[in-house]
């Protein structure tokens, strides 16, 4: 039961935190991020928050400054929004699945026009 109510609050805090992002933000330093999970640890307490960034690592380095900047208010936009006793420290870390992904996909494709020739 525990868990389920884990992955639930993971979700809505997914939920708002792509939210703030696209509304509340207005550093120019924060490029097109999107929300691709939410960790909860088990007592509620931390949110590990994978994200993907597009552009380069210059930009995805200048997006985390940015963020990590802007934790404060995040958090205390979380807190108004998903009701919780306490509300979770927020932890940013890029999620790297996507681009993995991409580059299969890339290395697949090359070696299909490989055996064609």
């Amino acid at each position: 039961m525990r868990e389920v109510r884990v992955q639930r609050v993971g979700e809505a805090i997914k939920k708002e935190l792509s939210q703030i992002f696209q509304q509340e933000l207005k550093d120019p330093r924060i490029g097109f991020v999107t929300v691709t999970d939410v960790e909860m640890s088990g007592d509620l307490q931390q949110a590990e928050v994978y994200l993907t960034v597009l552009g380069n690592e210059e930009q995805k380095e200048q997006t985390l400054e940015a963020l990590e900047k802007a934790k404060g208010f995040i958090r205390s936009e979380i807190g108004r929004r998903v009701r919780l006793r306490h509300t979770p420290q927020l932890i940013f870390k890029f999620d790297a699945s996507i681009e993995y992904g991409n580059r299969i996909e890339k290395l697949l494709k090359e070696i299909n026009q490989e055996d064609k020739s």
